[in-house]
């Protein structure tokens, strides 16, 4: 149950197209000035050092945030999220990368609160410790060791009636597919106005392609996009892609990911299999649109993208 450690994939091509559409829908929250809250229901550690035994092991940050820096004319998308990390690494390397909790905590206003679950026992002390680091302020976050799914229910409707609720469980437990469902449609029951965002793997499960049709079926608006960077491997392991459900999302989402799926596809391609997709609730498309110029971010990689990993031996806790 709690071998699932995110440090190993910090900053892998899904937390990019995560994170990306996380930063877009906090900025897009923050046009007015009404307070609101984001829940998280499964926040992991906060933040990943990419330099260090965990991150360094796999190398997924190779494949995933290292390509997108110094790539050119990233759409507008994309750099905001660049920039969103750059603010984590005032030195200009990208030895530190930001999760949700980090990402939110930087977004959120005076006004605004951060609800965080998180069961893992090394997880919560890891993200209790990176909160500290961040000065968050105690009367605006809250951490909580319990099961996001359960939690959830608690909290809705958030008194502001205005929120986010981020549902990306690892989904190691098949079991997390039917949990996340029975979440979103709890939730909705509760806050029917609220921008819930689901984001979920794109692995050879029949789970995964059974609760994204679910989703579908919802009589609510929603945006789903996908992200595929390579060719399912031949023995079904390994992750290929990965896809955001979001449902009430901003009503910009969709134009910002028209410019930004193709951009994020050629750039984190790992072999010719690469694509997207992009469907609404009201107008179901393909992949289409034009990546529009953007500034650099200016932070650089820690080593070449595509450079080899140098082995390391796991640890059993990072602190």
């Amino acid at each position: 149950m709690f071998s699932y450690r995110h440090a190993f994939h910090a900053g892998n091509h899904a937390d990019v197209l995560k994170h990306a559409i996380l930063v877009q829908i906090l900025d897009y929250f923050n046009r007015k000035d009404a307070p609101y809250w984001v829940i998280d229901t499964h926040a992991g550690a906060g933040l990943y050092a990419l330099d260090g035994e965990w991150a360094g092991q796999s190398g997924e940050v190779v494949d995933g945030l290292d390509r997108l820096l110094g790539a050119p004319q990233p759409p507008e998308l994309v750099a905001r999220y660049l920039r969103a990390v750059q603010d984590f690494n005032p030195d200009g390397v990208a030895n530190r990368y930001p999760g949700s909790p980090a990402l939110t905590l930087h977004a959120l206003r005076a006004s605004d609160k951060l609800r965080l679950f998180e069961l893992h026992p090394t997880e919560i002390e890891v993200l209790e410790d990176t909160l500290r680091q961040l000065d968050a302020p105690r009367r605006q976050v809250t951490i909580a060791r319990e099961d996001g799914f359960a939690g959830l229910r608690r909290l809705l409707p958030p008194p502001t009636r205005r929120g986010l609720v981020l549902i990306d469980p690892s989904y190691e437990d098949k079991q997390d597919y039917r949990h996340t469902l029975q979440a979103v449609h709890a939730g909705l029951e509760r806050f029917a106005s609220g921008c819930f965002a689901v984001w979920y793997p794109l692995v050879q499960r029949v789970q995964a392609h059974e609760m994204a049709r679910a989703l579908e079926r919802l009589p609510v608006e929603w945006l789903h996009a996908t992200l595929t960077v390579r060719k399912p491997a031949p023995d079904g392991l390994g992750l290929h892609g990965s896809g955001m459900f979001i449902i009430n999302p901003p009503w910009t989402l969709r134009e910002e990911l028209q410019a930004a799926l193709p951009w994020l596809t050629r750039i984190l391609a790992q072999d010719a299999h690469a694509r997207h997709t992009l469907e609404t609730s009201a107008q179901r498309t393909g992949p289409s649109g034009t990546p529009s110029p953007s500034a650099k971010a200016g932070l650089k990689p820690r080593r070449p993208a595509g450079s080899p990993v140098p082995a390391q031996k796991r640890s059993p806790s990072r602190k």
